[in-house]
């Protein structure tokens, strides 16, 4: 083998440790049998176009050197700094896998717990630090897929559980497990903002809390619904029934959730957000007389007393 000469060796360093804006100049003679990809690439050559997943293809000419391993060499052969930042991101994806998504993980089953003292045990410092990471580091639609599919596994586990409720009791625990629900995601929102800000808006143009509150619609309340709306009417047909605060809240989550199911029930929905029948017309007043008092006198039944009628009214004591 001739000996090397090295003419200059110009190489500068970036913060990733990838070699880059320096020349090599180099003489090297080929040692018989060697194959041709391992040959340094000659001064002035053309950058090869960028391949799929960051991946450089050397594309340099060998077909006019009719060395038939310098041909094979080349068809298949990527550049050397490519490849190492393919597997750096490969390295990157396995610690996502071993220890970014494993934290992240456990923190949203503590959020999505109904106690207080398990909220108190999340660092949210921490758990932003992560998403922080995990975004810069082009993991943002893998992050938004765990994300995503481990809310669905724990709504599925809350639908099934509704659907061992009695009857009776569908209501309530249909509230409680809305309620329950929307109040973490007022935990689990504000730390993913980062992955909001940059992956679900500006990419998806969504928003993350109306993506997991439709996960909610999706997985629980279109479960339920056929279930749940003729129990809602039931109740909204004998006050007091159930609890006034709760009808509401019911009502107005399944509003929120889609608004089309009030199309379903104009009546119950109507009791509880303004505008949704259409606006009174003058030939409806006996009707609208006639369901007021109808109102009073339920009211009245459930032990409300219509008040003192014995008082003449300020206006007429004069």
């Amino acid at each position: 083998m001739e000996a090397m000469e090295e003419d200059s060796l110009d190489i500068k360093d970036d913060h990733n440790h990838n070699y880059c804006g320096g020349k090599v100049r180099r003489s090297v003679s080929r040692i018989p049998g060697e194959p041709a990809a391992l040959q340094p690439q000659q001064p002035g050559s053309p950058p090869a176009p960028a391949g799929p997943e960051g991946l450089q293809p050397d594309t340099s000419d060998t077909s006019d050197t009719g060395d038939p391993d310098s041909a094979a060499a080349a068809a298949g052969k990527f550049s050397l700094d490519s490849t190492s930042k393919f597997l750096l991101n490969a390295m990157a994806v396995e610690d996502y896998r071993k220890n970014h998504w494993p934290n992240l993980e456990k923190a949203i089953d503590r959020l999505l717990m109904h106690n207080s003292a398990d909220h108190s045990c999340v660092s949210y410092a921490q758990i932003y630090g992560y998403i922080y990471k995990c975004v810069c580091q082009q993991h943002s639609e893998l992050l938004y897929s765990d994300l995503t599919s481990k809310i669905t596994g724990h709504l599925q586990q809350v639908s099934t559980q509704l659907q061992a409720s009695p009857p009776e009791e569908l209501i309530e625990n249909f509230n409680v497990a809305l309620t329950q629900y929307t109040t973490s995601l007022q935990s689990i929102v504000p730390v993913f903002i980062y992955l909001n800000k940059f992956y679900i808006e500006s990419k998806l143009n969504r928003d993350l809390k109306e993506d997991l509150m439709k996960l909610f619609a999706d997985h629980v309340g279109e479960k339920h619904l056929n279930t749940l709306m003729p129990l809602l009417i039931k109740a909204h047909s004998k006050p007091f029934q159930v609890q006034p605060s709760t009808m509401a809240s019911v009502v107005n989550g399944l509003y929120s959730l889609r608004s089309e199911w009030a199309k379903l029930a104009p009546s119950l929905f109507s009791g509880f957000i303004p505008q949704i029948n259409p606006p009174a017309v003058e030939s409806q007043l006996s009707d609208y007389a006639a369901l007021d008092q109808k109102l009073q006198m339920e009211l009245f039944m459930n032990g409300f007393p219509r008040g003192d009628q014995s008082r003449k009214r300020a206006s007429e004591d004069s």
